[in-house]
């Protein structure tokens, strides 16, 4: 029986250019041996993860999201509580694409990133679990974490990046660090912190550097708590940030891996939590992260090694070796 594909779109992200490349995305579907079909994303609450939920139960072999972070987290949260989770590919078409970026899938050019299908490389990503949510990149609470959903949809679309930056910079003088209490697998932080943060991968925000060690694969989140609400520590902490991520070892900063946390507040104050850049619900709240729980498409031979578990970086080479053996073979034929 043939391989089906899913493209989940989400019309609207992009500019709106994803609904004119849809017939040349499933062309390449159909080239990489897949029987090819289109979903376009509805203004209904969780329209792509329904979708997505469908699709794996009725036994699809793979679901390509296309559209922000924000339509690749609904189509995680449609496959990831399933115990049949088919294989997932992503078409960026949002602001950041920070997931994209951690993957090495172009970002300019749709087709060019679903033409990522027909290398046949995979990694199987650990995702978080937050409470009964997933998401695939970045959780974290606190002021500093609040910028992402205050940005309005306009700004983002025009200004980009740069919407955010300009938004961190608005919201500076009126930080105000939370007391908050943070259990982790090496110990507990009781007190003021103006933000933590648990990282998937290594690109938060558009930046590579807030969590460089992060591993896709290794079953832990990259965790930072940052301790000061000060503005121009924090301006010296995103200093350091843009100056090689040097800024995990400055005292104001907790930076460790750990597989579990329970984020809540000392003295019932409201904590809102941020799951992949949307509001995700308020503290308090436990995150797990599940090793290797989806396999995605990637462009493997693109990403650092060290960004990847050992055992991981074995098995592609392997899986080089084997493919090239392969061609060899058909080429003495």
């Amino acid at each position: 029986m043939r391989m089906r594909a899913r493209l989940i779109y989400n019309p609207t992200s992009g500019h709106e250019t994803m609904p004119r490349n849809v017939g040349e995305i499933l062309n390449v579907l159909e080239r990489a041996g897949y029987e090819a079909s289109a979903f376009q994303t509805t203004p209904e609450p969780m329209s792509a993860a329904k979708e997505a939920r469908r699709c794996a139960r009725d036994g699809f072999d793979l679901v390509l999201a296309a559209g922000g972070d924000g339509t690749i987290n609904e189509v995680v949260n449609g496959i990831a509580p399933l115990k049949h989770r088919p294989k997932m590919g992503i078409i960026p078409a949002g602001t950041t694409n920070d997931y994209a970026r951690a993957l090495r899938i172009p970002r300019e050019d749709p087709v060019e990133a679903a033409k990522v299908i027909l290398k046949k490389q995979t990694i199987k990503m650990d995702i978080g679990k937050a409470n009964d949510n997933y998401f695939m990149n970045i959780a974290g609470g606190g002021f500093m974490t609040e910028l992402t959903y205050d940005v309005p949809s306009e700004f983002k679309s025009v200004l980009g990046y740069l919407a955010y930056v300009l938004k961190g910079a608005e919201m500076l003088p009126r930080i105000r660090p939370i007391d908050m209490h943070i259990e982790y697998d090496d110990g507990i932080y009781e007190g003021p912190a103006s933000m933590f943060l648990l990282g998937l991968t290594n690109s938060v925000g558009g930046m590579e550097s807030i969590a460089p060690d992060a591993s896709l694969d290794d079953g832990n989140f990259a965790m930072i708590l940052v301790k000061t609400g000060n503005p121009a520590e924090i301006i010296k902490l995103m200093t350091m940030v843009l100056n090689g991520g040097r800024h995990i070892n400055n005292p104001n900063i907790i930076y460790t891996k750990t597989r579990k946390v329970v984020a809540k507040t000392v003295h019932g104050d409201e904590m809102k939590i941020n799951l992949d850049g949307e509001f995700g619900g308020l503290a308090p709240m436990t995150f797990i992260n599940l090793r290797q729980h989806i396999e995605m498409f990637a462009n493997v031979d693109e990403i650092p090694k060290t960004a990847l578990s050992p055992a991981t970086v074995e098995q592609f080479i392997d899986q080089q070796k084997n493919a090239a053996d392969g061609e060899d073979t058909a080429t003495t034929k």
